[in-house]
């Protein structure tokens, strides 16, 4: 359609999940976590600084989403906490050159800390140069170049840095390379040491050279493993225990060193009472080290995948824009198109910018962006959103939104945030991963003393043997009978699959959200979406199209139907409401003139009053009419016989007398019927909320299988009658696309807003759904029913799995069966563990809402 403005909703401060009044809202990537306590550390690390309030870290994306105060830490400031606590804030650095003749240099660096994203910056006053640290995530370097230029600087070079997309991508594929070649030193030399380790036994004497199973040979086979792949979880280790914390890399470490230094003791020393000669772990340090190592290796895969929702649209975004300029065509990269510049698109091309069109016809496909499968027709006047294909036609489009403001940037923002959230039913976990580590450690020093002091003396038999591993213990002594037990208990714990369950899962639903034109504002809404219980549709705008027009005009005996539609027309003339539209719509239709009112009053919820050539005109509904005491009698038969259709009576009245009346209908949505049936099927009780008489609501309530109705509630009550809901003791979610249902959005358990268009950060809404489509509704519903079934599957595995091996690693079942887990067999376990919460979580990307399957056959 045109450009009109688009039916964005207003900022709302002082909701739950909202952010608080003046607060700003960033997103940080943090590299080097690797499990819950170093986003534990990450956090505190940054909720120390004054002004910061809220950090909310997430392991999944890599990602800090942080709540700063007015006056709030620098990124710098920031960057420095995150470094000191252990880990990376991945700047980048950019130089620019300055030519002669600008203002002085002395003060630049402290004028570009200003520019939010920048971190610092270092000036060369000899080489007229100035370098800066900046964050690409949130300030580009066409960005910093065009903050310069403002202060007065000629600033060139400053190459555009590698963008977001590209980063993360190549930051990914470098973990993936490391731990892949950790995988190929670790695995063929484990899989030597487990042969030389077995080689007494079934077949191998006869394939197995006997020097491999020498203790030396398998001490020079194993110490590389430990030197090289396992080193990480040492450096990790330690470079935690300097900063004050234990992590993943903790237990690793303990356990890897401890098995490695049994066997090297029983190698040199076999009287020491370690277990003697035979009792030799090298193959327990070599394939635990592999175990582990193929489980990074994996997480490294799948978690790349669970972010494949960010990367999608960032892809979306050109990289390049033709813009004329000086009435020449040129290229420039798309960062440097400023609000104004005329665009080039020709057909096959992705538009740039948030635009408007001011030359040519096409059809644009804006799938990517808002999930409308049909192209849609565009000529001038019409807004184009950047990231957008233009199928046929040449397009001149007029940039009205660029970089951080374009509709795809707050998509990309948006999930972000969404992703960097928490949602309520992770705090159990959080709460658990974050002591996990310590706990475990406690638990392994319990199962040590207690095998010491007490089990082995009591329950140890020469019979014992290790799973996974062929020889019996019987030389085995105390001391190293206890270690072996601790060792199990550290390995085949797993915190991670704890501390992923729920970021992995909301990642990857978030982004399928993304993908069909839902946002969520938090992981906080995706949950209290899946939980609610009843929906409440605004009807105008929601379930029709809000662009009325006028079915019937009704005169009075005495009055001509064009009278009575002139002077309704006169009345609303300056008037603002969809009603007041469609009368001046249908009065220009038949050629009517429309005088102008001396004076115009609207009375909200009521109607409008004018006065035109001394003339005293109202405009409303029954309510208006019978305050001001007019007589409808003549009317009110022929009003409800329209009511009774489902159009909405407005009645005209002249110097107190009744003129006659006019029937205003508004046009469903074509999915409005199905919409409401979906909605049903989900087990949702749904009501409609509007401000027409019962009678006409009814009527359209029964088109839709609407059976609840809130009818005659005026813009300011709509908030009441949510309440009312909610007295009842529903979670209730509200859905609205205008300003008056602001108020409604912000009581609601969850505010739904629909029909973003390009104001989506201005949304009051918990949750935004980019189109008109009220189908959308089902969708977002769904989708987050099915991210929390998720999270509650990887919840109820983490926590499963840690409550079952950890009691059997301890040795419970050991008196009954004389079996010990071996640590090889721990670490696969420990690996499978994390590693199925992430598959459960990165097989969420195929699944498609069923609301759009339907639509979609």
């Amino acid at each position: 359609m045109p450009i009109m403005g688009t039916k964005g909703v207003q900022h709302l401060a002082e909701t739950a999940t909202r952010r608080r009044e003046g607060a700003r809202r960033i997103v940080v990537p943090v590299e080097g976590m690797t499990c819950a306590a170093c986003v534990a550390r990450v956090e505190r690390a940054i909720k120390r600084l004054p002004g910061v309030v809220d950090a909310r870290v997430n392991l999944a994306s890599a990602r800090a989403g942080l709540e700063l105060a007015p006056g709030g830490p620098t990124l710098a400031e920031i960057a420095r906490a995150v470094e000191e606590a252990g880990y990376q804030v991945p700047l980048t650095s950019q130089t620019f050159r300055l030519r002669p003749g600008g203002p002085s240099l002395d003060s630049l660096a402290e004028k570009l800390l200003a520019l939010e994203g920048v971190a610092g910056a270092e000036v060369d006053a000899d080489a007229c140069t100035v370098t800066v640290r900046f964050l690409p995530d949130i300030v580009s370097a066409a960005r910093v170049r065009r903050h310069l230029e403002t202060m007065g600087y000629r600033a060139e070079g400053g190459e555009e840095a590698e963008d977001a997309l590209e980063r993360e991508r190549a930051a990914r594929r470098a973990e993936v390379r490391r731990q892949l070649l950790n995988l190929l030193i670790a695995w063929p030399l484990g899989l030597l040491v487990m042969l030389g380790t077995f080689r007494d036994y079934w077949l191998l004497p006869h394939v197995v050279p006997e020097f491999m199973g020498h203790k030396l040979f398998l001490f020079a086979l194993t110490t590389p493993i430990v030197l090289g792949p396992a080193r990480q979880f040492f450096i990790k280790s330690v470079r935690g225990l300097l900063h004050g914390t234990a992590d993943m890399n903790l237990l690793y470490a303990t356990g890897i060193g401890a098995a490695y230094l049994i066997a090297v003791v029983n190698t040199f020393w076999p009287e020491a009472g370690f277990g003697g000669e035979r009792a030799t772990f090298y193959e327990a340090a070599a394939l635990l080290t592999a175990f582990v190592v193929l489980g990074r290796y994996l997480e490294a895969l799948t978690r790349g995948r669970a972010s494949e929702a960010i990367r999608r649209l960032l892809q979306l975004q050109p990289r390049r824009a033709r813009v004329l300029r000086d009435g020449r065509e040129v290229e420039v990269p798309a960062d440097e198109v400023v609000v104004g510049d005329i665009c080039l698109v020709r057909p096959g091309e992705a538009v740039p910018v948030d635009g408007v069109v001011v030359e040519g016809r096409s059809a644009v496909d804006e799938s990517l962006v808002t999930g409308e499968s049909l192209p849609v027709e565009k000529g001038p006047g019409y807004r184009v959103i950047g990231g957008s294909v233009n199928r046929a036609g040449s397009l001149r489009v007029r940039a009205t939104q660029v970089g951080r403001d374009t509709v795809l940037a707050q998509i990309v923002r948006l999930v972000e945030e969404a992703q960097a959230g928490r949602a309520p039913i992770q705090r159990l976990a959080d709460w658990v991963a974050g002591h996990f580590i310590l706990g475990v450690h406690l638990l392994a020093l319990g199962v040590f003393a207690f095998w010491f002091f007490a089990g082995y003396e009591r329950w140890f038999t020469p019979e014992t043997r290790l799973l996974m591993s062929p020889y019996t213990l019987a030389e085995m002594g105390v001391f190293g009978f206890a270690m072996l037990m601790s060792v199990a208990v550290l390995v085949i714990s797993c915190p991670c699959a704890v501390g992923l369950a729920t970021p992995a899962a909301i990642m990857a639903g978030s982004g399928i959200a993304a993908r069909h034109g839902v946002l969520f504002k938090g992981a906080e809404a995706m949950e209290a979406l899946a939980r609610v219980q009843a929906v409440v549709l605004d009807k105008t705008g929601t379930l029709t199209r809000g662009r009325p027009s006028v079915t019937d005009v009704v005169p009075v005996p005495g009055r001509s139907r064009e009278e009575v539609l002139a002077l309704a027309a006169a009345a609303e003339r300056d008037s603002e409401h969809p009603l007041a539209e469609a009368v001046l719509a249908a009065a220009r239709e038949e050629g009517l003139e429309v005088a102008r009112a001396d004076s115009f009053q609207a009375l909200p919820g009521q109607g409008v009053e004018a006065w035109v050539d001394g003339r005293t005109l109202l405009l409303g509904n029954r309510t208006l009419m019978a305050e001001r005491g007019i007589a409808l009698d003549g009317l009110l038969a022929e009003a409800e016989r329209l009511e009774g259709e489902g159009k909405t009576a407005v009645f005209l009245a002249v110097d107190a007398r009744p003129a006659g009346l006019l029937a205003v209908a508004d046009t469903l949505k074509e999915n409005a019927a199905a919409a409401v049936a979906a909605l049903k099927a989900l087990g949702l009780e749904v009501a409609m909320l509007t401000g027409d008489n019962r009678r006409t609501a009814e009527a359209i309530a029964r088109r839709l299988g609407i059976d609840q109705v809130l009818a005659e509630v005026l813009p300011q009550d709509k908030a009441a009658a949510v309440r009312q809901l909610q007295q009842q003791g529903k979670r209730v979610a509200m859905v609205g696309d205008g300003i008056n249902d602001a108020p409604a959005l912000a009581q609601a358990d969850v505010g739904i807003a629909m029909g973003a268009g390009t104001d989506i950060a201005k949304e009051a809404g918990h949750v935004v759904l980019v189109r008109d489509d009220p189908m959308d509704v089902a969708t977002a519903v769904e989708t987050a029913r099915f991210t929390l079934r998720k999270v509650k599957q990887n919840l109820a595995w983490a926590f499963g799995y840690n409550a079952l091996a950890l009691p059997i690693a301890a040795g419970v079942l050991y008196p009954l069966t004389h079996q010990v887990v071996s640590p090889e067999l721990a670490a696969l376990l420990m690996a499978l563990s994390s590693l199925s919460v992430s598959l459960n979580s990165a097989a969420m990307n195929g699944w498609r809402p069923p609301a759009k399957r339907e639509t979609s056959t």
